[in-house]
């Protein structure tokens, strides 16, 4: 159960990365609140997540998705570059993932 907490997290960190976005510098009122939001949501999720999990691998595993989350975002959504080194990276990324969560014997 604690992995899908952690995912949970990770997606709510992606929201709120990307809200940064929106949020123009905390400087619109609508934006900022779901970000903040997002943000408090994200952090409670990792910390019942690291109840039963390494702290050291949930948060790896956290930070990985929504990096990989909010650049992949970032191409959609806010025309970032989509490079074959940029995806290429990415792809490291989700590598690194699944990784640890196979080494660490998640489900």
């Amino acid at each position: 159960m604690s992995w899908y907490v952690l995912l949970l997290a990770a997606l709510f960190e992606i929201v709120w990365a990307i809200g940064l976005e929106y949020s123009d510098g905390f400087s619109k009122p609508v934006p900022t609140f779901v970000t903040v939001v997002a943000l408090i949501i994200s952090m409670v999720l990792l910390a019942q997540a690291v109840k039963e999990l390494p702290v050291g691998t949930a948060y790896a595993v956290w930070t990985g998705i929504g990096a990989v989350g909010t650049a992949s975002l970032g191409i959609f959504l806010f025309d970032e570059p989509a490079t074959l080194a940029r995806i290429t990276f990415i792809g490291v990324i989700v590598v690194g993932i699944v990784g640890l969560h196979l080494a660490s014997g998640g489900h």
